[in-house]
Parts: structure tokens; sequence; C-alpha cells
């Protein structure tokens, strides 16, 4: 489907999930389900209502400003400052998000599936099912993500995640936490009945199975299960292989799919045309870049967000994600630390979302590449004991980004691999809302967590690190679920 006509349908779907939250009121003229959806025409309408609600921009944001990615920019008029240091509380802005954004999917995917049951597919059998597949897929990639970010050990079945809600629940519902280990049997659901129906192999634009079996290895990475983590992404990477050189930057023009298992379309027109909520993890959708900047990805844009020194410290001019991620208008102090006016003489903008079709600052959102699958396999092999082989891929991804053979990197312990899997995560993976997630997963074991540079965040507030076994690397539960089901406030996480 290409980009004008997903938007065309989006706009023919907004009434059918115009009540959609207001299910235990009779409101006369009200669309029900059995009338908004008839045919496979109309479940197709309804999956892409749900599609509509998925956006990445506040990953990007939570792992952006929250750990060791931006330093505060030389335009900054204060957006996001609390987050940059380090406050976080039941009122803050992630928890919000989070919370709200990931139970409006579940709600909206699981409207659209019982909706389902009440269409003859039998003569679209194959398309019907895989828009069942899709749905349940989204479902799963919604509470995985509130697992991730709720649950304090998503390897402890027994701590507490979020409410297990899998049916069209009303408004005045007031629900429990369920255990960690309840959610992920909903998640394994969802994705054991996405893999049985889909009936594509591969499709970037939407859920294949192929993007099924991408989020089955990040899963099994977090939960532990090392041997199907390496196994999934193996076989994956296999399939897509990596981007060379030129792919890689065209990649992130959207213009070369080479690596790319997954991404979330951003067009012109689209619902996300259009700045974000700048400095806030409550991002409200929006071009990827405007989480960064305010008008373009360049000196002159406005960046209020610039690269951390950190970063900028690990990336070779040699590397092409160096090209990709610093802007050719960024000043660059040639003895930055020794730098008497460092916010002036050392402005590192960010460009990973230059933009697209003519639009500054807007792209796609890569929701699965091959060079993550590259990194589940390598931390799963390091887990099992085969630093050698972790070693390897690490050298073939250096390969592929420096476009010449690099050296094989050597690890003393498994503590040395997992951290330096991790190093190579921020570079690869900086800017697409990975790091949160990858400190609480595996900081402890790597010793690694919130580094920033100290001379850039000292000049800000002093909040330059802080451990991966921090409370706040499992956000709390909102005030605004607190206020509405009070009951779950003795179920809030530690810490808050």
């Amino acid at each position: 489907m290409n980009k004008i006509k997903y938007v065309y349908l989006l706009a023919l779907i907004a009434v059918m999930f115009s009540c959609e939250d207001a299910y235990n009121i009779d409101q006369p003229g009200r669309l029900t389900a059995d009338a908004a959806f008839q045919t496979v025409d109309d479940l197709e309408l309804g999956l892409l209502a749900v599609y509509n609600q998925w956006d990445l921009t506040p990953e990007i944001s939570l792992a952006a400003n929250f750990c060791d990615e931006v330093a505060v920019g030389f335009d900054s008029g204060g957006q996001g400052f609390a987050l940059y240091d380090f406050v976080m509380n039941a009122a803050s802005a992630s928890a919000f998000d989070f919370w709200v954004r990931n139970f409006r999917v579940n709600n909206r995917a699981t409207l659209v599936l019982e909706a389902a049951n009440l269409v003859d597919g039998s003569e679209d059998q194959d398309r019907y099912n895989n828009i069942l597949a899709q749905l349940h897929f989204i479902r799963a990639y919604a509470n995985f993500e509130m697992l991730l970010y709720f649950s304090p050990d998503p390897q402890d079945d027994s701590t507490l995640a979020v409410p297990v809600i899998d049916f069209v629940a009303p408004t005045d519902i007031q629900p429990s936490r369920d255990t960690t280990g309840a959610l992920w049997d909903y998640i394994n659901s969802d994705v054991s009945a996405a893999l049985n129906l889909s009936t594509v192999q591969s499709d970037p634009r939407f859920v294949s199975t192929d993007a099924i079996n991408a989020l089955r290895a990040r899963m099994a990475l977090t939960r532990g299960n090392n041997p199907q983590a390496e196994s999934l992404a193996t076989q994956l990477l296999g399939t897509y292989g990596l981007a060379n050189t030129t792919q890689y930057q065209n990649m992130w023009l959207d213009i070369d799919n080479t690596e790319v298992i997954l991404k979330l379309e951003r067009t012109l027109n689209d619902s996300y045309d259009g700045q974000v909520n700048t400095g806030s993890v409550n991002t409200g959708g929006g071009w990827a870049g405007s989480v960064f900047a305010f008008v373009t990805a360049t000196l002159a844009g406005s960046p209020y967000f610039e690269m951390d020194r950190s970063v900028f410290d690990a990336l070779d001019p040699a590397d092409v994600r160096y090209d990709v991620n610093v802007a050719p208008t960024s000043i660059i102090s040639p003895d930055y630390p020794n730098d008497p006016d460092p916010i002036n003489n050392d402005i590192l903008v960010i460009q990973k979302y230059p933009g697209s079709e003519g639009r500054p600052l807007m792209n796609d959102l890569k929701v699965f590449r091959a060079s993550e699958m590259l990194l589940i396999a390598a931390e799963a092999r390091a887990r099992q004991g085969n630093l050698t082989g972790a070693a390897t891929l690490i050298k073939q991804l250096r390969d592929a980004r420096f476009g010449t053979a690099q050296p094989l990197p050597a690890y003393g312990s498994q503590q040395e691999a997992i951290g330096a899997i991790l190093d190579e995560r921020k570079i690869e993976l900086v800017y697409e809302g990975h790091r949160y997630k990858d400190l609480k997963r595996s900081g402890v074991d790597g010793n690694r967590g919130v580094d920033r540079d100290p001379i850039a965040c000292t000049l800000q507030s002093g909040a330059c690190t802080l451990p991966a076994s921090d409370y706040r690397f499992t956000l709390p539960i909102p005030v605004v679920e607190i206020n509405a089901n009070p009951g779950i406030a003795a179920q809030q996480n530690p810490g808050y």
C-alpha cells in the first residue's frame, strides 16, 4: 500500500473509533461493532486505525533524554530539563504516556479482534487471517512494551506488571496489577496466534512473519532464553543481511530497506505530520527529528538537544554511523576538554532524522532492523559463554559500517563482552529508543549505566551518572491511573 492510499484510508476510519472508549454508554446513533465491521475490507480499515495508534517517538524521547544520548542544546528553552535531571515520579509524562498509550492500543486492537468474530472471512481467508495476525502482533507489542517499562524484573514471574485486559473494557473498570508471569502468558498467546495466522513472510511496511520472529527474538533475550534468542536472530540476519555504507545512509533517507524488517511509515499530511510536544516523552506523535530540534537537523534548525559527547567520542569519522548521526553543520571543538566555552564552541547537531519527502525531521520509524538481530545474537552468545562467537558478530557489524575489515575484538570475561555489546548498541541504535531498555536489561551484567559527558552535564545540573540498578529504570504507575483506580496505589513500584 503506498503512502497516499494509507492517508486516505486513515481518514475513512475515523468514525469507527470516534466513540470506542465509551463502551458502557448507549449513545443514540453510535456505530456498534456489528454495524462498523461487516466485511474484510472493514476489518482492514480497523487494522489501519490500530496502526495509526502505534508510535515510537516516546521511546526515542525517553531513551535519549533520560539516558546518555543527548546534551542540552545551545538553543534550549528548558525543554526536558526534569527528565534530563533524572526526575521521575507518578506525575511524570513518561509514566502517563507509556501506560495510557499502550492500553489504548491494546483496547482498540481487542475491539477489532472481537468484531472479526462477526465477519465471514471465508471468501478471502488469507487476507482475513493476515489482518488478525497483525492485530494480535500489535497488541502483543504494546503489552511487551508495558512489561519492559512497568515490571521491575521481566525475568521474575512473581513481580507485578500491569493489568491483563484481554477484553473490551468499560470505562469504569478498576483492575489490579497482574503478575509479570501472567502478562508474559498474554503476550505469548498473542504472538503464537500472530505466527499461526500470518500469511506474509516479509514486508517492511506491515507486520509479517519475519517481524513476528524479530519480536520473538527480542522477547527471548529479555526473558533470558538465550538459545532461542540466538537462533531466531541468526535466521533473520541470514535473510536480511547488513546494509553496506551507501544502503545504510539511504535507509535514514527512507529510500532503502535492505536491513529493515519492519518500519512505521510516516508521510505528508498523515496524523504524525507535525512537531512533537518538544522535550516531553508524552510526545503526542509527530516527526521523530523534532524530538531534538525545532526546525531542521542543522545548526540553523534550532536544536534544543545535541549529541552527548559520550556518543560522539565513540564514533569514528571513518564509520558511516558518524555521517548518519552527526550533522555536517556541527561545530566541533578541536580541544573540547580544555575549551573555555564548550556550549558555543562544541555544538553537535543530531541528524539521524533529517527528513524525507521534502519534510524536514520527518522519517519512517524503524521497529526492527537486521543490525539489532545481530546484536541480540551477540549478547545471547556472550551470555552462553561463547565470547569468541560474540566478538565475531561485532566484527561483522563493524566491517559493514566501516566498509573495510576491522580488528576482531577480544573479551576476557562475560561481563566485558556484555559491556562491549552495550557500547556497540549505543552507537548502532542511538536515537531509536533502545538505550533505556538496554541498560535495564543488561546494564548491571555489563557494568554499564547512564554515563554522560561530565563537562556538558555539569554545566547543566551535575546529573551525569546513574547506575542501571536504579529504581527509575522501572516506570511508576501514573497518577492518572491512581486517581481513577485508587486501589492500585498500594501496588506502586518500589522507590516511588
